[in-house]
């Protein structure tokens, strides 16, 4: 079981794959367990980032160029802006929760063991991966063909939403 392990770390994309994942994991779980807004939005963003590393070993550059340029770059100066745009009341801290955190780190533990007992012992297809020549043209040619009504219709939910928080932040300007 431990020989998978080294065989798995002996690649250069592999530690780079783990190093990846674990800054993704660890973002996450310092964006649910920190209490103030703006350390939310820099662990938010660093799990952003590290997913942007994920794609580009996955040899998708222009989803990683995308993920960097609008969730790390955007998203997060958005969040930090509607932070400081709002009026906040002094942070309540909340009270310590040993029982909680153990029974949490219990899970997670065993949550991890699963997954580790199913990956080493699972039988995955082998095979090779004939990438495209030009990943942008190919995601443009079926975003603007195939998925083109769903594009369409994110733009507009897109856009009633942002009228939707300008009407909301009006209303309690008033």
């Amino acid at each position: 079981m431990l020989s998978n392990i080294g065989t798995f770390l002996s690649s250069g994309e592999n530690i780079a794959f783990f190093v990846f994942a674990l800054m993704a994991i660890g973002g996450a779980i310092f964006m649910l367990s920190f209490t103030k807004v703006v350390h939310m939005v820099v662990a938010l963003a660093m799990t952003f980032i590290s997913l942007a590393g994920l794609y580009v070993i996955l040899d998708a550059e222009f989803v990683a160029f995308v993920q960097i340029l609008i969730y790390a770059g955007a998203i997060s100066i958005l969040m930090i802006f509607g932070i400081m745009m709002t009026k906040h009341q002094g942070e309540e801290i909340e009270p310590k929760r040993p029982l909680y955190n153990t029974l949490l780190f219990i899970g997670a533990a065993g949550l991890f063991g699963v997954i580790f007992y199913a990956i080493q012992y699972s039988t995955l297809p082998t095979g090779t991966f004939q990438a495209v020549e030009d990943n942008t043209m190919e995601i443009g040619k079926l975003l603007f063909t195939k998925h083109v009504i769903p594009f369409e219709l994110m733009s507009v939910l897109l856009t009633v939403s942002f009228i939707g928080a300008i009407v909301v932040a009006k209303r309690e300007e008033d």
